[in-house]
Formats: structure tokens, sequence, C-alpha cells
């Protein structure tokens, strides 16, 4: 592994523990020659995916990019890195097991909805204005209607 610190191509790893609920590697690394230390994911990619993007455009499956998406929506929002690990691996796990090579963005986009409705009610709105292209404040309305709604029902003694 190199090191992005100076570019040395012989780093070493000090140590390697299960991340992620058993599903990476989380390993520690330093650099023998200039001392930086950073650390790594190991994780199994079952299949290359590709995203198909509106536009018809395709683009082979990152996933720091989904990770970002998830940062972005939850900024200063009260939700442990954990979780929005596990949320990413878990929509990660289930594009992979598919059986499709090719996913659309749409796809991508309700699952990432769907997680950050369960995480972070602030998050799902920020992410859905974006998602779903709001433009006016009755969109934000709408939504924010449907989570008091859901709210309502959760906490209905009935």
């Amino acid at each position: 592994m190199r090191c992005p610190f100076c570019g040395s191509d012989d780093t070493q790893v000090k140590d390697s523990r299960p991340a992620e609920d058993n599903t990476a590697i989380r390993r520690r690394r330093i650099c023998p020659d200039c001392g930086g230390r950073f650390t790594t994911f190991e994780r199994v990619q079952l299949r290359e995916l590709t995203v198909l993007k509106k536009t018809g455009r395709k683009a082979p499956f990152d996933r720091e990019k989904l990770v970002r998406s998830f940062e972005i929506a939850l900024r200063k929002r009260p939700v442990e890195r954990d979780r929005i690990e596990r949320a990413v691996s878990g929509i990660v796990r289930r594009l992979e097991s598919s059986g499709e090579v090719e996913i659309s963005s749409e796809q991508i986009g309700l699952q990432v909805l769907e997680a950050l409705k369960s995480l972070d009610d602030v998050a799902f709105v920020r992410y859905a204005s974006v998602y779903r292209d709001f433009s006016h404040a009755e969109d934000f309305e709408q939504v924010i209607s449907e989570i008091t709604a859901k709210i309502s029902r959760d906490m209905d003694p009935e």
C-alpha cells in the first residue's frame, strides 16, 4: 500500500481488526520512510457495479461517493460514524447481491432516502430536497407533514 504522505511503496501493517459488522477489515499502517500513520479498509466486492445516470451516462459505482452523500446530509447532526458505515454497507450489499450489474442512480437514491429516514429526519429532508429537486417551500412542507404523520402514528398507543 502506497503511503499517502510521501508516496513510499513500503508501508507496514501495525494492527488489523474486523470493522463494520465484520464486513471489512480495518488496518492501521505506518510508513517506515516518513513515519506517517494511516488507516485502510479491506472489503469483499462481489461484482463490479455500474451506475446508470439520469442522463444515460454510465459511471463505475463509487462507495466513497455514497459515504460523502450521507456525510453531507448528516453534517452537524448527532449520528455516529458507525451507523453511517452500517447504512452504506447495507446499501452496497443489497446492490451487489441484486444480481444486476447496472444500477440506476434513482435506485441508489431511493435506498439512501430509506436509510436516512431511519437515521435522522433532518438529514432525510436535506437529502430529499436535492434528490426530489425541491423548488418551493410547499415541497418541504409536504415532506415534513409526512414525517410528522409518521411520528404521530408511531407514538399513538392504540
